[in-house]
């Protein structure tokens, strides 16, 4: 039984949602880690009594959030990927066009697609035969947006602070 403050075990499974599993066994774990006292008290509100312990309770990231901000990221790190999301960040295309703009054959794009489907970063529906892609936020597309332009400044030499 869980004590006060603290979530029951089969919650913390629930936070991923429909997206691909990425969590491996550190979800498991967050309950009876080291860290648990911040993930129970993260839900519990500000602690008047101890401001810095607030502050440090905000900044603490449960496990099964950071596994699946973890898991998105990876799915952004291959090239094909990205060039797939960057196309999508104005709206819908089809396999061809996708596959086009990412350099790559209709099959190769097709199987990026599902990986990205699977892991919640795009949508897909039917027209007629053809399929699709959207991207399934503006949180992607801004998310796609802001590895890029930091990407660039990089590449470039613009200071970041622009």
């Amino acid at each position: 039984m869980p004590q006060p403050g603290e979530q029951p075990d089969s919650h913390a499974d629930d936070s991923a949602g429909d997206s691909a599993d990425f969590s491996g066994s550190r979800a498991a774990s967050a309950a009876s880690g080291p860290g648990s006292h911040a993930d129970n008290s993260a839900g519990s509100g500000p602690d008047h009594h101890h401001p810095d312990h607030a502050d440090s309770a905000e900044r603490t990231l449960p496990d099964p959030v950071v596994d699946t901000a973890v898991g998105f990221l990876d799915l952004l790190a291959e090239p094909s990927r990205l060039r797939l999301l960057w196309a999508l960040r104005d709206g819908e295309l089809g396999v061809s066009a996708l596959a086009e703009t990412a350099g790559c054959t209709p099959t190769a794009a097709s199987q990026h697609l599902a990986k990205l489907r699977l892991g919640g970063l795009v949508e897909q529906r039917a027209d007629g035969r053809a399929r699709l892609y959207r991207l399934r936020g503006g949180h992607i597309r801004r998310l796609v947006e802001e590895v890029v332009g930091h990407a660039e400044h990089a590449v470039r030499g613009i200071p970041y602070d622009l």
